[in-house]
């Protein structure tokens, strides 16, 4: 061989080289042919390109280029060609090579896959379980059923469900997230932990949601090992397959749930206390949500399990009053609230301008209430409606706007008969709330804990001269022509409970002084009324009286009251026709639920 064959010919290691890039090229050839997608030849092609760079950098030329010829000198004697038997021992190795390195490519690429699939299901690619829900805007009707956080038992063990509620807690914990999700007053705990169905992405966007949020839970019921103590529904859990948030807070809360649920170390005083916006602390670490923080933000502060029950007792009360009355013949009536003067004459009113005339809002329906029903011959009526009160007073006893339940009934012979009504509705009322209520009772007492109302039946009954009397006997000053103060009046209550085992009575035979002007005088003491007041632990809840249907005495009274008969008139001239003697009384609704409850 000369020099210049010497130095055209490939080395061993270059014919190395050109045989694992020229397998490569036909492991991409076959795969084009084959129609396969360039994610799985495309390592392939990477490695191929890379081999040809190197090969270029050893070599000093590009692989497949053809060496130059060089002239051969006449007569010079040709190199002998390799013989059949060495050519196929070369092939089979290149070919057993390529193969070899052909299987680590192919290892390579499945290896690549894999690790791209495992990071697109931690990241949630393609996932549909869980995220931002579509804006609802009753664009399409679904076959979904909504299940209710209250119906969820034991019994539905194995099922799946979808709830829907307000975030309340989002926990991370390690792979896993616990949340709770809130219905009015019931709560659901839920878990998601890292599995096929749930992924990193998904435990981790449960895990950041802002509190509040609406959300969809979906899952599989599952009864847990130990009760859910901080869930309503404690013997059930949902194992999350599905999270989704329907409406996200958009904000940072202003006060965080669980200190807004949380139980009260002390009952609040009269007057009320930390109604400003200072933070306190509790001995636990919490914070006490002052009550102006409560009411600038009251949307918020009605989610509380508590409040919630508040208000659907408050309803109750309002249903029962109406069911017990239209059992025994009442009419509902809706009195107006702008009228031209004073309902009960006194000052303590709200005063507008009517085009030019004074008017103010009504204190009261006492008057149309007695018109319609002495009057107008609807002998039995009651009425529901607000009912306003002018009184500058910072206590727990006063509201300027307050619910009015009024009733008023015609007699036959005795203002007892509007008693017994009144004693048959309240035990009605109590009775139907224990009955009707047991889950918001519990609610309640879980943020507010209190003693569960004593009420006999019949209601105690006692005179006003006989509440005075045992006042005196624990040595307190009363007179029985004097008013009793907000003081003594708990006094009394607390003297009734201990002696009577009762926080629900009334008195009747009030002062004739100290009640309003159509009040019927007793007969048997002219200092005196036909008048009465109901009281629940120690605080009145009723005041009402047998009514006077003379007019001429309507306006005696009227006058010895100090009150312009001008303004009363219309009044007045009701009664000039014929009055059927009639009495009645109102409640205050929200005094009734909060001395029930007991807050």
């Amino acid at each position: 061989m000369t020099e210049q064959e010497q130095e055209a010919a490939p080395s061993p290691e270059e014919l190395e080289m050109g045989e694992k890039i020229t397998a490569l090229g036909n492991q991409i050839k076959d795969a084009k042919a084959a129609g396969k997608p360039k994610e799985e030849w495309d390592p392939i092609l990477k490695e191929m390109l890379a081999l040809k760079n190197d090969f270029k950098a050893k070599f000093g030329k590009d692989f497949g280029q053809k060496p130059k010829e060089s002239k051969k000198p006449k007569g010079e004697a040709q190199p002998q060609e390799a013989s059949e038997k060495n050519k196929e021992k070369r092939a089979a190795k290149a070919a057993a090579k390529a193969k070899k390195e052909a299987e680590k490519a192919a290892k390579r690429a499945e290896r690549e896959k894999r690790e791209k699939e495992a990071a697109a299901r931690k990241a949630g690619v393609g996932q549909d379980n869980f995220g931002d829900a579509k804006m609802i805007q009753s664009h399409e009707v679904t076959d979904k059923q909504w299940t209710k956080v209250e119906n969820l038992k034991p019994s539905l063990a194995g099922q799946k469900v979808l709830v829907r509620g307000y975030l309340q807690v989002s926990r991370l914990v390690g792979k896993g997230v616990f949340v709770m999700v809130r219905s009015t007053f019931y709560t659901v705990q839920g878990v998601a932990f890292q599995s096929s169905e749930v992924s990193d992405a998904m435990v981790k966007y449960i895990g950041s949601l802002q509190l509040e949020s609406v959300v969809d839970m979906e899952g599989v019921v599952s009864v847990p090992d130990a009760p859910v103590e901080s869930a309503t529904q404690k013997m059930v859990e949902i194992k999350i397959t599905k999270f989704h948030c329907v409406s996200k807070a958009k904000k940072a809360l202003p006060f965080l749930m669980a200190d807004a649920c949380a139980p009260d170390e002390r009952k609040e005083s009269d007057v009320g206390e930390n109604i400003e916006d200072e933070e306190i602390k509790r001995e636990d670490g919490s914070i006490v949500v002052s009550q102006k923080l409560r009411l600038d933000n009251r949307w918020l502060d009605l989610r509380t399990p508590a409040n919630q029950a508040i208000f659907r007792i408050e309803s109750m009360v309002g249903c029962l009053f109406r069911e017990c009355l239209i059992k025994k013949g009442f009419v509902e009536l809706h009195s107006p609230k702008l009228i031209a003067g004073a309902s009960e004459g006194g000052a303590d009113v709200f005063t507008l301008d009517y085009f030019g005339q004074q008017a103010c809002l009504a204190m009261s329906p006492q008057l149309h209430k007695q018109m319609a029903c002495a009057c107008s011959g609807f002998e039995r009526i009651f009425t529901t409606g607000p009912v306003f009160r002018a009184e500058n007073s910072n206590t727990r006893r006063h509201l300027c706007e307050f619910t009015g339940l009024d009733m008023e009934m015609v007699i036959n012979e005795h203002y007892d008969e509007v008693l017994d009504v009144f004693s048959d509705l309240f035990i009605a009322i109590f009775d139907g709330i224990n009955e009707r209520c047991k889950d918001e009772l519990e609610r309640v007492r879980e943020q507010h804990p209190f003693e569960d109302l004593k009420y006999l039946q019949p209601t105690l009954k006692l005179t006003y001269a006989e509440g005075c009397a045992l006042l005196r006997e624990a040595g307190i000053d009363q007179d029985d022509y004097e008013d009793l103060s907000t003081e003594n009046e708990k006094k009394l209550g607390d003297i009734v409970k201990e002696k009577y085992d009762t926080d629900f009575f009334f008195m009747d035979k009030y002062p004739l002084a100290v009640r309003p002007f159509y009040t019927m005088p007793c007969p048997d003491n002219p200092k005196l009324s036909n008048s009465y007041d109901f009281f629940i632990r120690g605080q009145e809840i009723l005041s009402g009286a047998q009514r006077i249907h003379e007019p001429d005495f309507i306006e005696e009274r009227a006058k010895a009251w100090g009150i312009d008969l001008e303004t009363i008139e219309e009044y007045v001239n009701s009664f000039r026709n014929g009055a059927l003697p009639h009495g009645g009384g109102g409640i205050g609704l929200e005094r009734v639920v909060m001395l029930f409850l007991g807050l």
